[in-house]
């Protein structure tokens, strides 16, 4: 998640042959199941095929790598757990994290899974001062709740889009419920993730995504609901949006 300080300009930084058995060691956690990224993994599944789902009915897509030809960003992009799935359907992916350590970690598993990831450390701002060409789609997934402005990171964000494209959110709503579940619950109880990784001022609400994203020339679709059930110890899809939900926004 791009929480850390951004370089001054975007790069795309190398691995030392020194440190890539360090870098190595900590893809190995990040693609851990059973490590610290692990409420990660227990939420890909359903957001991964929510994506997928999502970007093959709008751009009317299918087969083996139905993504192909398609370009995609992903903003916050960790250690690639959303872009290396993207790129094994065909689509070229940009991943871009304000943490320098996220992207070395990346790259070096993607090479060593025989996968072409375009790796950058900075932040989205970046992208648009460097004049990148806008992409079919831009994934801002668990990371507006992190950043310092989320109303001006979107609308950032949505200038990334190309016209005909898609912006795909998930986040956290702002709500009682999500304090209790996301933070009291999934943080102080469970300890499936460290302390004080949400704040609840943090959090973001659907409308305030719509507001911003219509700023930026976006038009906001209903959002969908991610719950979990600790019965199965799985995510699922539905209409409850209180705790976790993610949301497509349309560019003409």
């Amino acid at each position: 998640m791009a929480t850390a300080t951004a370089p001054d300009t975007l790069t795309r930084p190398s691995v030392d042959p020194e440190e890539v058995e360090k870098f190595s060691r900590i893809a190995a956690e990040w693609w851990d199941p059973d490590s610290k990224f692990k409420p990660l993994h227990k939420f890909n599944p359903v957001r991964l095929g929510y994506i997928r789902d999502t970007i093959c009915e709008h751009f009317g897509r299918a087969g083996d790598t139905p993504l192909k030809g398609l370009r995609i960003l992903d903003i916050g992009c960790g250690g690639g757990l959303v872009c290396e799935p993207m790129a094994r359907l065909g689509a070229r992916v940009t991943g871009v994290d304000a943490a320098e350590a996220n992207v070395k970690t990346a790259s070096v598993h993607a090479e060593q899974e025989g996968l072409r990831i375009d790796y950058r450390h900075g932040v989205a701002e970046q992208l648009l001062e460097a004049g990148e060409d806008p992409f079919d789609v831009v994934l801002n997934l668990e990371v507006m709740e992190h950043v310092a402005n989320p109303h001006t990171f979107l609308i950032d964000c949505a200038k990334l889009v190309k016209p005909g494209g898609l912006m795909i959110c998930a986040t956290i709503n702002r709500t009682s419920k999500a304090f209790a579940l996301a933070i009291v619950g999934a943080e102080w109880i469970m300890g499936w993730l460290p302390r004080g990784t949400h704040r609840f001022g943090k959090l973001v609400k659907p409308a305030e995504i719509r507001t911003a994203l219509s700023e930026g020339g976006m038009t906001l679709r209903e959002p969908v609901g991610v719950t979990y059930n600790p019965v199965t110890d799985q995510f699922s899809l539905g209409s409850d949006t209180s705790v976790n939900y993610m949301v497509v926004a349309d560019k003409a």
